[in-house]
This record gives C-alpha cells, structure tokens and sequence, in this order.
C-alpha cells in the first residue's frame, strides 16, 4: 500500500517512515503542503497540519475535494475544535501526537477497509435554490459555478444552513464553528458572514438581528 507522509517534521517523519515500512508500507514523504497536493495520488494520506507553507486543513479539504483518497490527520493539535473541524473537512480519522505506531497502522486498516467498502452510499449534494453544497468533497457552487471557500467559511456555511429561517444566537455559532471555550469579541464571526454574503450574493440571505445572532434564508435573487 502507498502511503503519502506530510509531515514537515525530517526526524519524525523518518521514524514514521521506518515504521511503516516494517509494517510493509510503501511510504512516499511529502515535507510541504505543495508537495503533497503534487505528489503521485497515493492509497491513503497521513496529514500533519503544522506544515510551512500552508494549513494542514487546507491541504486535507483540497485532497478530499479531488478525490476518496483515505485521509488520517496526524497531528500535535489536540482541542476539540481541529478535530472536528478536520473531520468535517474530509478527514477520515484524527490521530494526535504523540502515538503508537500500533495504532495508528490499525487505525489506517480500519480507514482503508470503511473508504473502500464496495456497498458505502455515496451522499448527495444539498441544494438550496441556487446554491449546491457537496459537503463529502467540501465543494460549493453558485448556478453551477465553483465558488472557493476556505475551511472555517465552508463550515460556517454548513452550520447556517442546517438552521435555515432559525434564528441563531452568536455564541451558539462561535462555540460550534471556532472553540466551545471562545471567548471576547465575535468580530471574526461578523467578518466571515461578510465573506459568505460577498462570494454568495443574493442566493443566500444572512440576517443579522441586532443583539442576538444571524438567520439564514434561501432567496430567489439572481
């Protein structure tokens, strides 16, 4: 089996590698996120997010969106809030740091068995009006046209949309889409609102009701 290694790290990445060629892997390292988005298409992606030149994340929702390659985030960030929102960009399985090697080889058996499952349903894209969201390849289009949103962007979308015409306190939208322990100012939830009603026009409605949070609608507008 081939095994991509993004690992930025040179000695971790080299134990890494010995490991998994006992275990008789075919391990190709990748030091860099460019380097992994050009790597020859492996059986299986072992992703840390820590990487030099790009977020991790973004690298795990670029891979997702171009293919059903397994992914396995291996990574020394342990909050909660990276290991959902990596699992929500198409990661299939969030190892942290520092591990066995027994488990995470069990771990990338159990990936590959689940990803390459002749039965496994493939998931429909969600339509509203003229929006279409395929959340498995964390892809978004406006009339058929490829809209590119970054991670947290995607995420907040998604959550929006599950509660459509709700209205829906800030804090309920920060603890979900950034950290159950945030806390200060939600600026940076008004300024990726602003985001997504500039890349999304007038196909979704993002209400902000003074004092409280946001409620989202489908519009007909073209």
């Amino acid at each position: 089996m081939r095994v991509l290694l993004v690992e930025d790290d040179q000695d971790t990445a080299d134990a890494v590698r010995r490991s998994l060629t006992r275990h008789g892997y075919h391990v190709t390292w990748a030091p860099t996120g460019h380097a992994a988005l050009t790597a020859v298409e492996p059986d299986i992606v072992l992703l840390d997010l820590g990487l030099p030149d790009m977020d991790g994340l973004d690298v795990c929702q670029e891979l997702r969106a171009r293919g059903d390659v397994p992914i396995v985030i291996v990574s020394g960030r342990d909050s909660e809030t990276d290991k959902v929102v990596g699992l929500e960009l198409g990661a299939d399985d969030y190892v942290v740091k520092p591990f066995r090697i027994r488990e995470l080889v069990a771990r990338m058996r159990a990936v590959t068995r689940r990803r390459h499952h002749p039965n496994r349903p493939r998931t429909p894209p969600d339509v509203y009006g003229r929006l279409t969201v395929h959340r498995p390849a964390h892809r978004v289009y406006l009339d058929g046209t490829e809209v590119p949103l970054r991670p947290k962007e995607f995420t907040l979308l998604t959550f929006l949309t599950d509660r459509l015409e709700e209205l829906v306190p800030r804090e309920t939208i920060m603890s979900a889409v950034w950290d159950t322990n945030w806390y200060g100012s939600t600026k940076t939830l008004d300024a990726h609102v602003s985001v997504l009603r500039r890349k999304l026009g007038t196909a979704l409605r993002i209400e902000s009701v003074r004092g409280v949070g946001f409620r989202t609608s489908v519009t007909g507008g073209t």
